[in-house]
């Protein structure tokens, strides 16, 4: 069939971002932001259906609603570009490069046809007839009220907050240099619009664009389509016996077909009473053959049952189409696909057609503008909702849209995504603080989400305060040359709280905070202070602070804070000085004695190095050894608080973070719990967050701190795997406060995980009202720095002496054979 295109191509021009067709038929574009797949719940389907109902009785008759659906496989690039990209940053990159994953794109085309067109059919479409002529044209008017529905239908679908449109304009119609239009990838299935290529189209006997080979399988024949349709179905995978998950009804169309396609779907408006007079008419001939036929029987009663639903339910009946294109560049490749297709529709309890005969006109008919121009015979009738049931609802994980957050896995393929999950939050109201609740079982990957956490968030400028008890972030706390205090009996914890920068000026918050630790020190928990006492510190570290001042060769420090108040403070004070009976500096200089020089804990508050707190940006307090200790543990929680609330109110404009792993427990127990409320509900204001971490349920059922501090001052919640607590998760939901969808989700965790690719799930709840569910999966050089697999670490400390304390390099070289070993046995599986 050989024909000019050019004679018999259907499109007459665009102009104000309209398509017209050489037939009369106007159309506008637009394209179209779905949900996430698996972010909505069976309710939020049942929104968007009711919404697509409402929406298509704006679409004018005689009209076509055309969907089209473009899932194209890519491969993950790369960004090299970054020379001074650290170890992590570059093995993530390395790791994920080439990686695939499926886009999608929807496109949505409103046509509005003259009314005086007469129905195409397949043996009388444009793609076969000489020439094309058309009918009869729009006037002003009628193209003005056109325009107007097509906005109403806009605003009804954005109405329902889960559907965004962009109304397309001439430039992304049309091709420029460099750059493809909509039309012009339709013809050439040009799968990278900004990488252009002129292809050959072929519709004799196989359809062919270029070298690409092209199927087109039609869910068209109303006997072969599901027997019961509706917005969602269960995802079996996902689903257990506490929970169902949803997904749309033909998600297998869509994000879970992994091959190059486009899902086209048409539903025609036309006028109802029209159909249902066509409907009466074939009853009416169906009945009068009924005695020759038992099927003609069966289809009449069909055919009745129709029109009294119409009638009684008000109803609205469409005509409808449905059909996925596929392309390959092999016949064996085209197979597997067809088998891939076949199954999804499995899925859906539908047979489907392979088209060879009507392939072309299919194709063409897709074109977009040209829907006006479908073959009405492959259509069938029914009602608006099975119809929208039928329309694909999902689409790909999306990234946020600001530059900060945090690396994530995209669920289905692990596609990097950026996840803002403390600032674009807030700018969007759904949460009033940047505060996070992580709970997560032994083994459920915790450690590696919040390494992983802590190490985006450095990275991105923020200043790190970690309180840790089982050396969970040594590793990478060593890679960022950050400060790590930890306690065993040859190196003690050391701290120096006194110390300031020589030529510094005195700052009142700090002493206010050296005050809070002398207080601490000198007082039990339960005893109290009175005023003469509070002015008694206040008076001595004022003039400490004039005497350091005042004598640059005397180091700042416990044990010159010490000398100072029992020498030059104490000889101030006996000469002239009034002294008060309720402030014994005798008393005090006695109990802070253990404290000074070679004293029992002498070493504590006199440290010589290490000793910026306030502007080194990554800091681990390590407590395992001293969080049972009754002297050591209260006094250094007192530093590690007052540290953080320092950078909390010095550092202006700086992002703050503090997190807590499990000795938040012990903090709690000691009388700290003021402090926890007190960081957890002013913190925001600082441009700062805290985050506790906890893996025992018990932990948060029975603290008064968790919930009344810590649970309503975190509108960011953090689960991973709770299989463990499968039978008793009623009461974690209740505690948190999780949606029926939001149990569904977190249920849902690593149930079924790609067994190609090792990684485990993260949920997370952003104020409850988004979800979402992500991998924690990282590269090797990730792994070697977050792990705290007693093993590995040993390799990678032996590998640090090997290369002269460079960890850096010791990971580097380590990372490099896990790759190598990772392809080979790639290789050997194959």
């Amino acid at each position: 069939m050989d024909k000019d295109l050019a004679r018999i191509f259907p499109l007459q021009a665009v102009e104000d971002d309209c398509i017209l067709s050489r037939q009369g038929d106007i159309t506008v574009a637009f394209q179209v932001q779905l949900p996430e797949i698996f972010s909505l719940s069976g309710q939020q389907y049942e929104i968007l259906h009711q919404a697509w109902v409402r929406a298509i009785r704006a679409v004018p008759c005689p009209g076509v609603l055309h969907k089209q659906d473009w899932f194209t496989q890519r491969n993950i690039r790369g960004d090299f570009s970054h020379d001074d990209a650290g170890l992590l940053a570059s093995g993530s990159e390395r790791y994920f490069h080439e990686r695939p994953w499926l886009d999608h794109e929807c496109l949505i085309l409103l046509t509005r046809k003259p009314n005086s067109r007469k129905p195409s059919s397949s043996g009388a479409t444009g793609l076969i007839r000489s020439s094309v002529v058309p009918w009869d044209l729009l006037d002003d008017k009628g193209i003005k009220e056109f325009l107007d529905s097509a906005g109403q239908f806009r605003q009804i679908l954005e109405d329902s907050g889960l559907v965004k449109l962009v109304r397309l304009k001439n430039g992304d119609l049309l091709s420029s240099p460099g750059k493809s239009g909509w039309i012009e990838r339709y013809c050439f299935l040009t799968e990278d619009p900004a990488n252009p290529l002129i292809r050959d189209i072929n519709l004799e006997k196989e359809l062919h664009i270029g070298d690409q080979q092209v199927q087109i399988f039609t869910l068209s024949d109303p006997p072969s389509l599901p027997a019961l349709c509706g917005p969602r179905l269960d995802y079996e995978k996902y689903s257990t016996e506490q929970s169902r998950f949803s997904i749309g009804f033909v998600s297998g169309l869509g994000m879970l077909l992994p091959c190059n396609h486009i899902y086209n779907q048409f539903l025609f408006m036309e006028e109802p009473g029209r159909i249902i007079r066509g409907l009466e008419r074939k009853g009416r001939r169906l009945h009068s053959l009924a005695a020759y036929s038992r099927e003609n029987a069966s289809s009449g009663e069909a055919v009745r049952d129709f029109l009294d639903e119409a009638v009684r339910n008000q109803q609205q009946p469409v005509r409808a189409h449905f059909n996925i294109m596929v392309w390959a560049e092999n016949r064996e490749q085209l197979g597997e696909i067809r088998k891939r297709v076949m199954a999804a529709l499995a899925g859906l309890h539908t047979d489907i057609k392979q088209e060879s005969v009507g392939a072309p006109q299919l194709f063409w008919a897709a074109l977009p503008g040209n829907a006006g121009d479908f073959p009405m015979n492959e259509s069938f009738i029914t009602f608006a909702g099975p119809a929208i049931s039928l329309l694909g609802m999902e689409s790909k994980s999306r990234s946020s849209e600001g530059s900060f957050g945090i690396r994530l896995g995209d669920r289905l393929s692990g596609k990097p995504l950026l996840v803002d999950i403390s600032d674009e939050p807030l700018k969007r109201g759904i949460c009033s603080n940047r505060n996070k609740f992580i709970l997560g079982p032994s083994g459920s990957g915790k450690s590696f989400f919040t390494n992983h956490l802590v190490r985006s968030y450095h990275e991105q400028g923020a200043h790190i305060v970690l309180v840790d008890t089982g050396h969970s972030y040594q590793g990478l706390c060593e890679l960022v040359n950050g400060y790590y205090f930890t306690y065993d009996d040859l190196h003690p914890i050391r701290f120096n709280p006194f110390f300031r920068i020589p030529g510094e000026p005195p700052d009142t918050e700090k002493r206010e905070s050296l005050k809070a630790l002398l207080l601490a020190l000198w007082k039990k928990e339960d005893e109290g202070f009175n005023r003469a006492e509070y002015i008694l510190l206040s008076d001595a570290l004022q003039s400490y602070d004039r005497f350091i001042l005042a004598h640059p060769d005397v180091f700042p420090g416990f044990n010159s804070f010490y000398e100072f108040l029992g020498g030059e403070f104490a000889r101030g004070m006996g000469s002239g000085q009034p002294r008060s009976r309720d402030a014994d500096l005798d008393s005090l200089l006695y109990v802070l004695r253990p404290y000074y020089g070679e004293g029992e804990f002498g070493f504590l508050l006199n440290a010589t190095e290490n000793l910026d707190l306030l502007d080194q940006s990554f800091i681990v307090f390590e407590l395992d050894q001293i969080k049972d200790h009754p002297i050591l543990f209260p006094v250094v929680t007192i530093i590690i608080m007052e540290v953080f609330i320092s950078k909390m109110r010095r550092l202006k404009g700086k992002r703050k973070m503090i997190l807590i792993e499990e000795a938040w427990k012990a903090i709690a127990r000691e009388g700290m719990a003021e402090y926890i409320r007190y960081l957890f509900k002013t913190v925001r204001k600082y441009f700062g967050e805290a985050v506790v971490v906890t893996q025992e349920v018990e932990d948060i059922l029975d603290s008064p701190v968790v919930k009344q501090a810590i649970l309503n001052n975190s509108d960011c919640r953090i689960l991973l795997d709770q299989s463990k607590y499968l039978n008793r998760f009623d009461q974690i939901q209740q505690l948190l406060g999780l949606t029926e969808h939001e149990k569904s989700l977190v249920l849902s965790l690593n149930r079924a995980n790609d067994p190609g690719y090792l990684y485990r799930e993260v949920f997370i709840s952003l104020g409850g009202v988004h979800s979402r569910v992500y991998r924690t999966e990282v590269s090797p050089e990730e792994y070697l720095t977050y792990t705290t697999e007693e093993r590995e670490k040993i390799r990678v400390q032996e590998a640090t002496e090997q290369y002269g304390g460079d960890r850096q390099k010791a990971i580097a070289v380590l990372a490099r054979k896990m790759r190598m070993g990772d392809q080979a046995g790639q290789e050997q599986r194959k």
